[in-house]
């Protein structure tokens, strides 16, 4: 069988605490990994870093770069695991029927990476990307927090992940809002399982696949 090159997939979490969507991030990753391609992970965690919220400058497009120039933080080496990532995972906690606020400053410090689709059409479309929510009940947001992420890669021209056959738009968990279990939710870790071993595959897809070339 011929040698595949390797896949990586950067699993972000946007969790202030490492509790309930850390450890489906986890499971996520874990099956990406076990699922037959070459795959390598990373779990960045947002939580305790320091990212300042994009001001809309326009500096990183005036100056050319496909990062922040104002801000020099926390944030600054991320955009280079992002850029090299072939597949993207977010999990975050449901804050308000949303997702949390470092998930958000992350997501909005990505104005420059306009940049990086002028310059290659297809350098965003190859990139596959899937989101992870977890609520504090069964019922508590889960769908307006995953279309959330969803938009994000949407916004950057990704292809989307999502596990079909009755988890049409991501994987989506509860656990109790109390922080009194870890997780607790058996179907909802099956579900980000398979979420992390269909990320990787079609990941694989995107990257070995010869795309149109969208600049003509």
């Amino acid at each position: 069988m011929p040698k595949h090159s390797m896949v990586k997939i950067l699993g972000i979490c946007g969790s202030p605490r490492r509790r309930s969507a850390y450890t489906a991030l986890q499971a996520a990753l874990e099956a990406a990994e076990k699922s037959g391609e070459a795959v390598q992970t990373e779990l960045v965690e947002l939580r305790g870093k320091n990212i300042h919220p994009c001001v809309h400058c326009n500096q990183c497009l005036q100056k050319g770069s496909d990062a922040c120039v104002v801000f020099q933080d926390d944030m600054t080496p991320l955009y280079q695991k992002f850029y090299e990532a072939d597949g993207v995972i977010f999990a975050s906690p449901v804050y308000e029927m949303n997702i949390t606020a470092q998930t958000a400053l992350f997501m909005d410090r990505f104005r420059s990476a306009w940049r990086k689709g002028v310059q290659d059409p297809e350098f965003f479309v190859r990139k596959v990307g899937a989101g992870i929510v977890v609520g504090g009940t069964r019922n508590g947001g889960q769908e307006m927090a995953v279309n959330a992420i969803n938009n994000f890669f949407l916004a950057q021209g990704m292809t989307l992940c999502t596990g079909g056959n009755g988890m049409y738009t991501g994987a989506m968990l509860w656990n109790p809002g109390d922080g009194s279990t870890l997780m607790d939710d058996p179907e909802g870790m099956q579900n980000a399982a398979i979420l992390g071993k269909k990320i990787a595959i079609m990941a694989r897809v995107m990257k070995e696949a010869d795309l149109w070339n969208l600049s003509n």
